[in-house]
């Protein structure tokens, strides 16, 4: 495979995690290794800010601030949930990556971002423009399928677990067999983050909290719900839910969702939390139920985050361009688990048409026949995904996390409207 000289162009898509920026640090850093890469830039928001021309310059960054990136959450680059539609979005991001010469473009973001990245890889070879697409995966929902986990996953678990287990002490101190505590946690279309609470529980002490977890996976039925309660809070001075947003009835439809959908046709969701408790207020009078919905927060509590799952996305940004170097293309980097007992981890590719819009759910066989309960499958499975403790830097007592310069690359097309 020949060299392919010219510029570096990545963007971030979709929610962003806590890591996430930790993949462009590791794409920044092994860019900056190669004499073929002359020019590494960012695009601010997306494929928004290919489409407005809105590119930063990553190699002017200070490296201390590159490298705060690994610890840093949110999208630093700026993310978008915009869908590209019009032929003459498709044309005029190659206009851009033609005006700016680049020839390697890594987009790091979940599903519906790696079929952005195979439409457009697809399109520049229709043109015949030498250019090398890969993708690096994202989302805390990991439910990317051909990759054994995705980066952003192991944090979020991380995080909601440590919630539980704090609010388990307060529910202790509280609950007299009448207290129903309701953690509403994201997942739209699989059950792996509130899969991910049952570590929360100690090996030694099956009731532990989580004493039920709602899965996507399981068809809700709202008589069982209430007798798995009232068989909790008759053993127990509380009893304490984790429920996936994305939770269905027995047709498959949302329990709750918004009428309206996003950008790329999804049912806007959330609301479980309070539904549930409608649930316990109406059909157990006299219990107190309470709800904690942690949106947004679960996915960008980075000083809680995993050291294995910022390493990973630091790897998996690496691999993209050492990939890109080798000439690979429209693939994505995928996260490869060791076959021995000891946890590793290695990167492969997927062909990027494999994994835009395939969802990987949860398999049934990690659930307990309670379906409300996973078992030592799936434990054996996220358990690695939580270990270590990303160091944080404080400063006056609070994170000091990287704040980029942002020194814009001069825009040489007319504008474009979105």
């Amino acid at each position: 495979m020949s060299e392919l000289v010219g510029n570096v162009l990545v963007g971030q898509s979709g929610g962003p995690t806590s890591v996430i920026n930790a993949s462009v640090a590791g794409i920044v850093a092994e860019a900056l290794n190669h004499e073929c890469i002359e020019e590494v830039y960012g695009a601010l928001n997306g494929v928004l800010g290919i489409l407005q021309e809105d590119l930063i310059d990553l190699a002017s960054e200070s490296q201390q601030q590159i490298r705060a990136l690994r610890f840093t959450p949110g999208a630093a680059l700026g993310t978008c949930r915009y869908k590209l539609k019009k032929q003459s979005d498709f044309d005029r991001v190659l206009e851009v990556f033609k005006a700016h010469n680049i020839r390697y473009f890594f987009y790091i973001g979940g599903n519906d971002s790696q079929d952005t990245a195979d439409k457009i890889s697809k399109l520049a070879q229709a043109q015949g423009y030498e250019l090398r697409v890969i993708g690096v995966p994202k989302t805390i929902d990991n439910d990317l399928v051909t990759t054994d986990h995705t980066p952003g996953y192991g944090s979020v678990i991380k995080y909601i677990c440590t919630t539980v287990r704090e609010l388990a002490c307060d529910n202790a101190a509280m609950g007299q067999n009448d207290l129903v505590q309701i953690v509403e946690v994201m997942g739209r279309s699989a059950g792996w983050i509130a899969a991910g609470a049952s570590l929360a529980k100690r090996r030694d002490q099956p009731h532990d909290p989580p004493h039920i977890i709602l899965l996507p996976e399981i068809a809700f039925n709202q008589e069982k719900f209430v007798a798995d309660v009232k068989r909790v809070l008759a053993r127990e001075k509380y009893c304490l839910v984790v429920a996936g947003e994305g939770l269905v009835d027995g047709d498959g439809n949302y329990v709750t969702a918004d009428a309206s959908t996003d950008a790329f046709g999804h049912a806007r969701l959330g609301g479980v939390g309070e539904f549930l408790r409608e649930v316990i207020d109406t059909q157990l009078p006299g219990t107190k139920a309470r709800v904690v919905s942690l949106g947004n927060a679960q996915r960008a509590a980075a000083t809680g985050a995993s050291k294995t799952d910022s390493d990973e996305a630091y790897l998996a940004g690496q691999a993209a361009v050492k990939a890109a170097i080798d000439g690979e293309t429209d693939k994505m980097v995928t996260l490869v688990r060791g076959d021995t007992d000891q946890y590793s981890v290695e990167t492969g590719l997927a062909p990027l048409s494999e994994i835009a819009n395939g969802v990987k759910k949860l398999p049934r066989e990690w659930i307990n026949e309670d379906g409300v309960s996973m078992n030592f499958q799936f434990m054996r499975y996220a358990q690695p995904l939580i270990q270590g403790e990303v160091v944080v830097p404080f400063e006056n007592g609070l994170p000091n996390f990287a704040r980029l310069d942002k020194v814009r690359v001069d825009k040489v097309l007319p504008g474009h409207d979105v």
